[in-house]
């Protein structure tokens, strides 16, 4: 496995990407109402991140190998959606939930960020998921620190799900980043503590838990990109890209808009 340690000078660079990824979703929330179409949201944000920001948007035709080219700007991901949701058509109505996952290169670096959405007044069971969903992502963000491991992250991010109730999504994870869209190491959401890689200042990953209300097995549809849960039970996702520092962590992926960090949770970094 090999890891890139950035230097101060990228984990500056990486810091304006974050940055600029997570205003990307502080400018379209107030667009994600009934009656838009995610293909709106798309065009929205790919017009604010290449005229306003003068940023690059990550997804569009991005293609890993076994892939056809992604064809849009961001992933819009619905209810039972677990993640990768092409934009298109689909009109959002009052109740849904969404997933916006918004990836911007910045002078050759990623901020890959995410957040949930509830379009209109969402059910109790649907905020549920999300806000246990946060909580997860935030929990496993504040495992990260020198010497602790991936495994610590993955645990206390299961845990947690499968302690009220919901399942953990295995075959997708977060993952390094940098000038590459995804690199080493993989950031698995469940595990066991004191596994895995150590954590040394100056990585940089993901963090982006997978949460279904029902059975944690998935699907793909026939676009070849859109996953979804194979019971159609709702899933949630949230996303933050971290620095490990010298102290603990740092998340990259903060703007005026960010939704605040759970206190229920809060310990000094």
């Amino acid at each position: 496995m090999t890891i890139t340690i950035k230097d101060s000078s990228e984990i500056e660079a990486m810091r304006k990407a974050g940055r600029l990824a997570a205003e990307v979703l502080d400018y379209i929330g107030p667009f994600v109402k009934p009656g838009v179409t995610t293909g709106e949201l798309d065009r929205l944000c790919h017009e604010y991140m290449v005229q306003v920001q003068k940023t690059i948007p990550a997804p569009l035709n991005y293609a890993p190998p076994g892939y056809q080219p992604y064809p849009k700007s961001i992933c819009t991901s619905v209810n039972h959606q677990v993640c990768h949701g092409i934009p298109g058509e689909k009109v959002l109505k009052n109740g849904d939930i969404v997933n916006l996952d918004i990836t911007v290169i910045a002078d050759g670096f990623h901020g890959d960020t995410s957040r949930m959405f509830a379009v209109g007044e969402a059910s109790i069971a649907a905020r549920r998921l999300c806000e246990i969903t946060y909580e997860c992502m935030w929990l496993g963000i504040e495992q990260v620190k020198p010497d602790a491991t991936l495994g610590d992250i993955g645990h206390v991010i299961q845990r947690h799900a499968e302690s009220h109730g919901f399942s953990v999504v295995r075959e997708f994870c977060g993952h390094g980043i940098g000038r590459r869209f995804h690199e080493e190491p993989q950031i698995l959401h469940y595990g066991r503590p004191g596994t895995g890689e150590k954590l040394r200042p100056g990585m940089i990953f993901t963090i982006e838990p997978m949460i279904n209300a029902g059975r944690r097995e998935i699907k793909e549809l026939g676009d070849g990109w859109t996953i979804v849960t194979k019971d159609r039970s709702l899933s949630a996702q949230w996303e933050h890209t971290v620095l490990v520092t010298e102290a603990g962590f740092e998340v990259l992926t903060v703007s005026a808009g960010a939704p605040a960090r759970p206190q229920l949770y809060t310990k000094a970094a």
